[in-house]
């Protein structure tokens, strides 16, 4: 680790004079010698170098992202090209240059951080070693070497012998208790921000060897930290156990606000856009509209938590926009009424007319009950004749003719037609 260290103690003097301009404000409200002093520039100085570092996350999480959608094709290069890995080789880097992605961005916040974290191991270790080192001079490293965090000196190791913590102003009970607890902490800080990782913010609709890594990575890292904690000095455990914090609120902010499509961050956050959007009617700033832009643009090839998002808002009575606006669809808009008051119970239904009764259609009435103005028109088949239909017929003449003014029944009317006879079969002989 020292020789590592000594690698980059060309940043010592920077990081050494950003510590100390720290210390000079803290040291003015809580003591120069103190523990919250030293710390809390230490603190400070991890949040500077993250802050800086934010454009390089949003970098890390693009790359991430552009990985993940990567991996069934460079699936299928390996499997095409198993046996010649030198035209694997050739044909991933053609895909990511197609792509413009980059494996390397995912580690970029890391890479990039590392060089502090180095330097300021060898500023503490220094420090233990009651050797100035940049800008810090014999005062601030006295003043350094009295400084404790809940007991424990701020270079003082886990593994540093017992002599050299008495040296130190301090007890070798103090300094092992204070340093396993923030190992822990560490270590449950990288694990819970990796599982969150997996759990929440990962398709679940592409299994690939990408998240075999993730999984296998969140177990590999916390048990690293714990390995290497214990050789580091409490000052560097201060350091690593605020960026883990640290990553560990900004991982969990960039999953509730710009979740993965189709993992299970995004259900909850589409739900609670679909339920803002149905209490105010719109969308509340630029990225929920490039969110509901993106979901629109997709079209056929929207997961399932992306149509259900595009179902809840027809169900609400709102339609999505390209442009990434919520308007209201117009059978919502039909459902209103010319003072903007909504109806109730959904849009109006169509009168459908009375049914007329069959003595009312026989009487020649209208619908609501009025008969017709015209009595004189023709009566039609449906009305009923004033004649007698069964009449008694008159008396035959002579002839067995009925009279000719007698009125009979028709074979009709009496139900008594008969259709063609069928002649009958000869008898036989």
């Amino acid at each position: 680790m020292d020789t590592i260290a000594g690698i980059f103690s060309f940043i010592t003097t920077p990081v050494s004079w950003v510590i100390v301009q720290f210390h000079s404000v803290y040291g003015a409200i809580f003591g120069p010698d103190t523990g919250w002093a030293w710390g809390l520039s230490i603190v400070s100085l991890v949040i500077l170098i993250r802050i800086c570092l934010i454009p390089l996350f949003v970098k890390q999480i693009k790359a991430t992202r552009a990985m993940q959608t990567l991996q069934p094709e460079m699936k299928k290069i390996q499997e095409r090209y198993k046996n010649d890995k030198q035209r694997q080789s050739e044909e991933m880097m053609k895909l990511y240059k197609e792509t413009g992605t980059n494996p390397l961005s995912s580690c970029l916040p890391i890479l990039a951080q590392s060089p502090f974290f180095f330097a300021l191991y060898h500023v503490l270790n220094s420090i233990a070693s009651n050797d100035t080192i940049g800008v810090i001079n014999e005062r601030l490293l006295e003043s350094a070497q009295k400084a404790h965090i809940f007991g424990a000196p701020l270079a003082a190791k886990f593994t540093d012998s017992s002599s050299k913590v008495e040296a130190l102003g301090s007890s070798i009970t103090d300094v092992r208790i204070v340093t396993a607890i923030m190992i822990v902490l560490m270590s449950a800080s990288q694990f819970y921000t990796q599982r969150q990782l997996m759990t929440k913010n990962v398709d679940t609709t592409v299994k690939t060897p990408f998240m075999q890594q993730q999984k296998m990575l969140m177990y590999v890292f916390p048990i690293m930290f714990a390995v290497f904690g214990i050789n580091f000095p409490v000052g560097v455990l201060v350091y690593w156990l605020t960026t883990n914090v640290w990553t560990m609120g900004q991982q969990m902010y960039v999953i509730r606000q710009n979740p993965t499509p189709g993992s299970k961050a995004q259900a909850a956050f589409l739900e609670r856009l679909l339920k803002h959007v149905d209490t105010h009617g719109k969308t509340r700033n630029r990225r929920e509209r490039a969110v509901v832009k993106a979901i629109v643009v997709k079209g056929r090839d929207r997961n399932e938590h992306e149509r259900k998002f595009i179902n809840g808002l027809n169900k609400a009575g709102f339609a999505a926009q390209t442009d990434g606006t919520v308007v209201k669809s117009d059978a919502a808009a039909a459902a209103e009424t010319e003072d903007g008051t909504p109806v109730t119970g959904g849009a109006p239904k169509r009168q459908q007319p009375k049914r007329q009764s069959k003595s009312q259609r026989q009487s020649g009435t209208v619908q609501g009950g009025a008969k017709a103005s015209d009595e004189s028109e023709p009566k039609t088949s449906l009305t009923k004749s004033d004649d007698p239909q069964d009449a008694k017929p008159g008396p035959k003449p002579a002839g067995g003719k009925p009279a000719s003014g007698g009125s009979t029944r028709s074979k009709a009317q009496s139900g008594q037609r008969k259709g063609p006879q069928r002649p009958k079969s000869p008898s036989k002989k």
